[in-house]
């Protein structure tokens, strides 16, 4: 018999001890950490896989704040985020959400791709994210202030909206919005060969597999490989794994289930390795 306990989010506050590698490519760092001491809250937006999380990693560090992360989802609700009753061992506790343990502890709320969540989940960050900075408990009864520590901040993918997952402007017109895109393509391939360990030629030809398949976005691709799928295929390189194979396991078949379209990634790649 599935158990009925109310479903819980585990994830804790992660403490960065050593510096996450991260390469700036505009002013993204000046942007965020003066967002940081205006107390304003700050909304990423940009293609999968293009360093936003680990950006948001980078800052957590180099501000010294622990930093709560959150998945949203489809079935995201505001209890998952601020906190719920359970019982446990016949009696009945509070258990804070992700959200309400970040902002006790003068934490960053990281909500990752927060346009998945469900619409009603989201309005309960409003009051987090102006001028009140405070987190309404309703079930206890508690309006929770946040410490000048604390800072929202979420991400989207804009390629990703739909009509109905549209992110409301009573919820972005809160933040200060930075924009990511992969960076250019020697920074790029100075990103893959710093996180895999592959040398600047494998490097170079990955980034350029890279761009080829972006240019497919929209003609048979909902997206081209991210920075994220090249350093996936440099690993497997690295730990002895044919390029081809590689970039099929690595990036093709992670893009798309489509045959015509994975012949097509192959040949691609087949050009370059």
């Amino acid at each position: 018999m599935a158990s009925l306990r109310p479903r819980t989010l585990e994830s804790e506050l992660r403490v960065i001890a050593d510096e996450p590698y991260y390469e700036p490519v505009h002013q993204e760092i000046a942007l965020f950490e003066a967002a940081y001491e205006c107390r304003l809250p700050v909304l990423l937006k940009g293609p999968t896989g293009c360093g936003k999380t680990r950006f948001v990693e980078h800052m957590a560090w180099r501000l010294a704040r622990p930093l709560q992360t959150v998945s949203c989802h489809d079935d995201l609700t505001a209890s998952d985020l601020v906190g719920r009753y359970l019982i446990t061992n016949q009696e009945t506790v509070w258990i804070d959400g992700p959200l309400t343990r970040a902002v006790r502890a003068g934490a960053i709320c990281y909500l990752d791709e927060v346009v998945e969540a469900r619409r009603d989940t989201t309005v309960v960050i409003h009051p987090l994210a102006d001028e009140r900075r405070v987190l309404a408990m309703e079930k206890r009864g508690e309006l929770l202030q946040a410490p000048p520590e604390f800072m929202l901040a979420l991400s989207y993918n804009p390629g990703y909206q739909s009509v109905m997952k549209e992110l409301k402007q009573s919820t972005r017109q809160r933040f200060v919005t930075i924009e990511f895109d992969y960076p250019d393509a020697s920074l790029e391939a100075k990103v893959v060969a710093t996180e895999s360990g592959v040398g600047a030629e494998i490097a170079d030809k990955l980034v350029r597999l890279a761009h080829m398949t972006r240019n497919l976005k929209g003609s048979g691709l909902d997206e081209g490989a991210s920075t994220r799928l090249l350093v996936h295929a440099a690993k497997l390189m690295r730990r002895g794994v044919a390029a081809r194979t590689a970039c099929n396991g690595a990036i093709a078949e992670t893009l798309t289930d489509d045959a015509d379209m994975l012949r097509a990634i192959d040949e691609l790649a087949s050009s370059l390795f």
